[in-house]
Order: C-alpha cells, then structure tokens, then sequence
C-alpha cells in the first residue's frame, strides 16, 4: 500500500512572517492525521523558519529547486549539502516552470535526481506535456521520455517521487479529467515497471495543475494517483487542510 502526499509548493511566493504564519496554522490542522505525508516546501528564504516552526511535526520539508554541485563558484545556486543542513527532505526537481523559464533540459534533472539520490534526498521530479503537446496528440511521448531521461542510471527509485502535472493545468484552473490524470499516471507506472520491475509498485505519482478542496477526492479515487503536487492552493490555509483532508478520506 502506497503512503499518499500532499505536496504544497509555495514558489515565489510569502515573506519570512507570512511563511511562518502559514505554516504554523498548517501544523495545527494536520496534528491529528493518522495516516499520509504533508510535504511544505516555501522559497528558500524561509526554509530555515519554516524547518523551525514544523520541527518534531509529522510534517517534511522541501526545498523548490536544487543545483548539482555539492558547492563551488555558482553565484545565485543552492547546493543539495545546504539543503540537508537546513532540514530538508524533499526537494521538487524539474518543474516546468523551471523548464520553462529557465530552460533546464532533461539532462540537468537527471543530474539533480542523481546528486539528490547520492545526499539523501528525496526528489520529486515533475513531468508533463504543454497545451501545445496535447493538442499534437503527443503526450505519452513527451512524458514517456522526461521519466526515462530524468530517471537515466538511477539504480534504485525508492526514494523517488514522481508528479505528473500536465503544463496546461498549472494555474490556468483547467485541471485533466480524473480519466485522463489516470491514463497518464498508469503510462508512467508501466515505464517504471519495465526499467525497475517489482519496485515500480512502491513509487508515488502525484497529480499536479489547479488542484483544489473540490476537485481533488474525484482525482485521489483513481488507482495510480497518490497525492498531489499543489501551487495556489497551498498558499491559503482553509484550501491546502481541504485537500489533505479529502485525500484522507479517500486513502
């Protein structure tokens, strides 16, 4: 039985104060969850103060990005060792707005997935087809090659999160039909199983892309669905809570 997340990625978003703020009132509402992960991860100015305020908590931090150097001349980067120093466990690699705006090719997530690996930690690396992709019908090509090329001589994926977040779907409020986010989810499991066999059973796929209290217990019902990556609506305490309360109820 796979162990669901709930992913809240607060991008460039919240100042020390109201990071602090956030996560504290995401404590209290998640200190009687019984079962499931809570993954907070706030812009890298407030991870030292957020890793304080959910200390001792049921509840992981992650950070946004990470380079794949252990440290050297790399003005403006964060290094996976800082990472570990400061509390994280998770870290997001490969987001598409990374791809996007900051052109990181297949090759520089393999290479984040790789050194996360070798620190200890655990990447949650995104996949996920543009508008423009779908609508060429090549969606299970585009995400069948970012899973292979991300995963390219990760021996042992234990560790590994992947989330599917259709690029069409990120803050547009267009989410993907709990059909449509299960037929992709099930492609990348088949991936998994060829390239690790028994152990691709165990690897969580989370959904991302507008996400909310509504529409994520129709989405979490699907069989290879567990959890989800969600942006805006971590943001607001009452919206992330409703998410992770639904999903408890699913799971």
């Amino acid at each position: 039985m796979r162990t669901w997340i709930v992913a809240g990625n607060w991008k460039m978003h919240n100042t020390n104060e109201e990071s602090v703020a956030l996560a504290k009132a995401i404590k209290d509402g998640v200190s009687s969850l019984k079962n499931g992960e809570v993954v907070l991860a706030p812009p890298f100015t407030s991870l030292y103060r957020v890793a304080q305020i959910i200390k001792g908590s049921s509840i992981s931090l992650a950070a946004q990005n990470m380079f794949y150097e252990d440290k050297g001349a790399f003005t403006g980067e964060i290094s996976p060792v800082m990472l570990k120093d400061i509390g994280c466990t998770y870290v997001i690699i490969g987001h598409s707005e990374r791809r996007k705006y900051f052109h990181e090719k297949d090759a520089d997530v393999n290479l984040k997935v790789k050194k996360a690996l070798a620190l200890g930690l655990k990447p949650i690396m995104c996949v996920g087809e543009t508008d423009e992709e779908r609508e060429k019908n090549v969606t299970r090509a585009v995400v069948g090659r970012q899973v292979k090329e991300g995963l390219r001589g990760v021996d042992k994926i234990d560790n590994v999160v992947i989330a599917y977040e259709p690029v069409w779907a990120i803050g547009t409020g267009k989410v993907a039909t709990p059909a449509q986010a299960q037929d992709v989810h099930a492609f990348i499991r088949a991936i998994l199983k060829d390239i690790y066999h028994d152990a691709a059973a165990g690897i969580r796929i989370l959904y991302g892309g507008s996400v909310t209290a509504d529409n994520i217990s129709e989405l979490i019902a699907m069989e290879d669905i567990d959890g989800a990556l969600v942006g805006g609506a971590s943001l607001k305490t009452d919206g992330f809570l409703g998410i992770i309360k639904n999903i408890a109820g699913e799971k």
